[in-house]
């Protein structure tokens, strides 16, 4: 009673709030009064004190039992959750802690009884005048019924007796609110996953759960009303519509309604009709079209695997025939299943069924070789089995029989690998591989090895006499590092030295390393990563002793040798799901105890064969083999980045265990470089090996170091062709782990640097940095090692600027700046380019670099042949090149008149905006061109003429550009751009009047504009405004 009153209290939420915290907080301040029972029928009053702005409250309470359960409450306080109010808390625990001070009476029907006529007249009167006004309707109306000789009441032999109790056939139940119970769900449900719904929903589950295990029948009710609630949930029909998945929370949910179910189905004492039942409404739910998958898809169509039944292989045809497995699929197959098989019978109820002298040695013996009982049934069914046992109050049962699994499935493992090598002398070569199990154990929806693991684990530190009443495992998960696994004494069919500890860890690396396909879709691929991280996580928390350690030296030499049946066997299927994950916890466990094993098993695991295009796929002539049931395709792998992510992890923590070891690191290297397709992987790794090779406290690792470079090399040959957001920071991070390996590693990559880098990587970023003074005083460089560094960057310089001379040309001047002739050759590759493959900006560039390193006719020259690149048309004031142009006028100005004269008809070429030519011409007349001339020669100190060449071809040409630009502004023009046309044609006149007839040019002009565009009225008052 007290579990039903107590709420599942949340983390860190006031334990005083509960119901069953307040109600014993009312019992003990004396707020309980008036307390009665009579028959199984108890009353009282609950008084709640005054609390700030609300009054003391009376609540009357009443309360029916049958054989210690609860069966109906009322309560006057109107509570509304599916737990009890505080009130009917208090006065359970009254009647439980102060029995004596509770007086019984005999069931009303037993006191009436008792009375003659004269007397029950008398108390039937007393009860009517005390409660006329509630009750008088009532009595009138039975008082008719009595009187009428047909009536229905009469019919009927005695009457009721609300305190009497039930008979002894009835069935006796737990109250339940089950309007209530619908109407939290609904809630819940509506809230979408928000408010900790998905938390309240779970200690719905886990409430559901503990009503199983005290063996209340109304766990079932609950379950029913629940999963009525979910199926009605509006949001299956509209992400169906859509073709949405639903959130992986939400899904969870319903795999835990579908565990829940399996579990009840299985209840090991149900009545047949009560599993009728079940299955009727199973087969409903199941039916109707949004009822979720299994697998958390839309599209999968594998065949039902789990009817592999020995009770029914037969069973449930309509529901193997389904397209899509539900997820109450399981548990209707289930419901096929029975108790009744003699041998089960015996492994569950005997710790002592034992069979000596029974020698049947064949695959499905029933005993094993010490006379042990063994238990074949489709491993997720039989573990289901152990799951419903534990559910329903039966832990030894559910012990004895994971016993009998765990031994079946280590027999199993010992004939597949004695098959194996059998198979492998018979046919030596290892072309083919064959799986076993299409249907995974780990992240299997009934999860098997979770299910055993927990039965196991819970036998550890349960003390055995109290083993019948112990709290479900995974609600203490939380608490697990509290919690001190022993190995207890467990005599019952285990080898000797052997626990229950033992033999949990060993069927956690049975299940973790079989060989199994990766499952269709993101959901079930999902809960593949998920489950094996949970289970791992479990292993975790134990602390490994010498005995353990023997558990997982046998178990790693079995997946290293057992072929097929083992997802680390020398050849797998290219789906078999990776063991990057279990291998490393495997590493780092073995690895202070056997480190040669530890480094096998890890390096094994590395592969990844769904990326490599010759992995096999499988014996077409076998029928076991997967190739028979999935057709040969790239799979959709939607957890691979997760995947490749674990595998890298995998490879980190090798070279982190490798350092100062050259022959493991070798190894190591190697692997990766085999086994790692991942570029972005390969760079994570070098960075790791880089920063432990280096670390502060120690000399560096050499070795390790030039494993770095040499993932380093590998990530620039893999992410050269192809485009990498994080490409510059690579290649930066490659020549700083160059330099730290040393002065010849920097020399080999300047070498061989159009297997790395490209063009512009090697000159701007590589040999730029290479030859910086930081990396000269970073590696102590004498002269001849500076000279030797500096020769290759010149050489790398020369060949990057004769590949991409648009590129590379400036890097390579500036790098060849200290060698004459390395500088005059690639001062001659920038011109060889410059007439087809270079742009005026990267011209005028270099013609600016070659001005400031002092030549002038070299900037002069390249000017010219930018020139002859740009063309900027008349509305092009703004363009970025107007400043290059100004500067190659200015040089061309100042190196003399011949220079300026040949440019300036190239500008009259390139350029048609007016006022960028206004501004050259402006400059022109400014100052005498050559006054400072070369070699120091000066010029006699006269302007030049604007009515000869080459400044009057550069004025008729200005003035051109202000008469083609007015027309074409013309064109287009608006009201509010008027008085800017005026002020530009205020500009075009101060070039006109630098002509001798400019004047007349301009009226001409003027007059020309008025006559043209007439129909401008108000543009052209404004035009004869200012200028007549």
């Amino acid at each position: 009673m007290a579990e039903r009153g107590q709420q599942p209290p949340p983390a860190k939420r006031d334990e005083t709030r509960l119901p069953f915290r307040r109600g014993i907080a009312l019992l003990e301040n004396g707020c309980v009064d008036n307390v009665l029972q009579v028959g199984f029928h108890l009353s009282g009053t609950v008084t709640e004190p005054a609390i700030q702005s609300e009054p003391e409250t009376v609540c009357n309470v009443a309360i029916s039992f049958d054989r210690c359960k609860i069966t109906s409450v009322t309560c006057s306080c109107g509570n509304k959750d599916i737990f009890y109010c505080a009130h009917v808390v208090a006065l359970s625990l009254y009647r439980i802690r102060k029995p004596d001070q509770v007086k019984l009476h005999l069931p009303i029907s037993e006191t009436l009884f008792q009375m003659n006529r004269d007397q029950l007249q008398k108390f039937v009167q007393y009860l009517i005048t005390v409660h006329h006004t509630e009750v008088l309707p009532t009595a009138q109306k039975l008082a008719d019924e009595i009187l009428s000789q047909n009536s229905e009441i009469n019919q009927v032999h005695g009457a009721p007796d609300p305190t009497a109790g039930a008979s002894i056939d009835d069935e006796n139940c737990w109250h339940l609110d089950e309007e209530q119970v619908q109407e939290q769900v609904k809630l819940f449900l509506s809230q979408g996953g928000y408010h900790g719904s998905g938390k309240q929903l779970n200690l719905l589950f886990a409430k559901v759960r503990e009503m199983l295990k005290m063996r209340d029948s109304n766990g079932a009710r609950m379950l029913t009303l629940i999963t009525e609630q979910f199926m009605a949930d509006p949001r299956l029909s509209l992400w169906r519509q859509q073709g949405t998945a639903m959130t992986d929370k939400y899904r969870q949910l319903w795999d835990e309604l579908g565990a829940l179910w399996m579990c009840i189905v299985l209840n090991p004492h149900c009545k047949l009709e009560q599993k009728a039942s079940w299955l009727k409404q199973l087969k409903k739910w199941n039916s109707v079209d949004v009822c979720p998958w299994e697998d958390g898809n839309h599209g999968s169509e594998l065949p039902n695997l789990t009817n592999a039944l020995p009770q029914g292989a037969n069973a449930n045809q309509d529901s193997s025939n389904r397209p899509h497995r539900t997820v109450f699929t399981r548990a209707i197959e289930a419901c096929d299943l029975h108790w009744q098989d003699s041998h089960l019978q015996h492994i569950i109820s005997s710790d002592l069924y034992t069979n000596y002298c029974y020698h049947d040695d064949t695959e499905n013996s029933l005993f094993d070789s010490h006379g042990w009982p063994l238990w074949h049934e489709h491993v997720p069914t039989a573990c289901a089995r152990v799951d419903a046992l534990r559910s329903h109050g039966y832990p030894r049962e559910a012990l004895r029989l994971a016993i009998a699994i765990v031994n079946t499935l280590r027999r199993q493992q010992q004939k597949q690998l004695e098959m194996f090598r059998t198979q492998n002398k018979e046919l030596p070569h290892k072309s083919i591989t064959s799986i076993t199990n299409l249907e995974g154990w780990v992240g299997h929806p009934l999860d098997p090895v979770g299910t055993l693991f927990s039965s196991l684990m819970e036998a550890c530190h349960i003390d055995d006499e109290n083993f019948s009443g112990f709290s479900d495992f995974t609600e203490n998960m939380g608490h697990c590092k509290s919690l001190e696994y022993q190995h207890l004494p467990a005599h019952k069919f285990l080898e000797e030295g052997e626990s229950y500890l033992t033999l949990a860890v060993e069927v956690a690396l049975i299940g973790l390393g079989q060989q199994r396909i990766m499952p269709d879709g993101l959901y079930t691929q999902e809960k593949v990563c998920r489950n094996e991280e949970q289970l791992i996580s479990k292993l975790q928390e134990i602390e490994l002793d010498d005995t353990l350690v023997k558990i997982f030296r046998k178990q790693a030499v079995f997946l290293l040798e057992a072929g097929p049946y083992s997802g680390l066997g020398e050849i797998i299927h290219r789906e078999s799901v990776p063991m990057h994950t279990f291998a490393k916890y495997l590493f780092t466990s073995l690895l202070p105890h056997d480190a040669e094993l530890a480094y096998k098993i890890a390096l094994r695991a590395m592969r990844l064969l769904v990326l490599e295009s010759t992995a096999p796929t499988g014996d077409l002539t076998r029928p076991h083999h997967i190739a028979s049931v999935v057709p040969n395709r790239y799979p959709r792998w939607f957890t691979l980045s997760h995947i490749e992510s674990q595998q890298c992890e995998l490879a980190s923590t090798m070279l982190t265990a490798a350092k100062g070891d050259v022959r493991r690191l070798e190894t190591v290297l190697e692997s990766i470089q085999k086994n790692i397709h991942s570029s972005s992987h390969i760079f994570k790794l070098a960075q790791d090996a880089f920063k432990i090779a280096t670390l502060m406290d120690s000399l560096p690792d050499i070795t390790l170091l030039k494993v770095s470079l040499e993932l380093g090399l590998q990530v620039m040959r893999m992410t050269l062709s192809t485009l990498n957001w994080r490409r510059r920071e690579m290649v930066r991070w490659l020549v700083t782990c160059a330099t730290e390996v040393g002065v010849y590693a920097l020399d080999s990559i300047m070498q061989s640097w159009f297997t790395l880098f490209t063009p512009t990587e090697a000159t701007s970023i590589v040999a730029t940095t290479v030859m910086s003074n930081s990396t000269i005083v970073r590696l102590h460089l004498d002269c001849h090692q500076q000279e030797k560094l500096a020769s290759s960057a010149r050489t790398l310089a020369l060949q990057c600027a004769m590949k991409d001379p648009q590129n590379c040309a400036l890097s390579a001047l500036t790098l060849c700046e200290k060698d004459h002739i390395a500088f005059e050759t690639a001062y001659q590759i920038v011109l060889d380019a410059a007439t087809t493959g270079m742009s005026y900006t990267q011209l005028f560039t270099i013609a600016r670099y070659m001005e400031h390193r002092g030549y002038p006719m070299r900037a002069y020259k390249l000017a010219t042949l930018a020139m002859t690149h740009l063309n900027l048309s008349y509305n092009q004031d703004t363009h970025p090149a107007i400043n290059d142009v100004l500067w190659a006028c200015a040089l061309s100005h100042s190196l003399g008149k011949n220079e300026l004269a040949a440019i300036i008809p190239l500008v009259v070429k390139s350029v048609k905006c007016a006022t960028v030519l206004s501004d050259i011409l402006r400059r022109c007349t400014l100052t005498t061109p050559g006054m400072v001339g070369l070699h120091g020669r000066r010029n006699s100190g006269k302007l030049m003429s604007l009515d000869k060449a080459p400044l009057r071809q550069l004025l008729d040409a200005t003035i051109g550009a202000y008469i083609n630009t007015t027309h074409s502004r013309l064109t287009h023009i608006s009201p509010r751009h008027y008085s800017e046309f005026i002020e530009f044609l205020s500009k075009a006149r101060e070039t006109f009047l630098m002509a001798h007839d400019g004047h007349i040019q301009f009226t001409q002009f003027i007059d020309n504009l008025k006559q043209i565009y007439k129909g401008k009225k108000k543009l052209m008052m404004l035009v004869r405004e200012r200028f007549g």
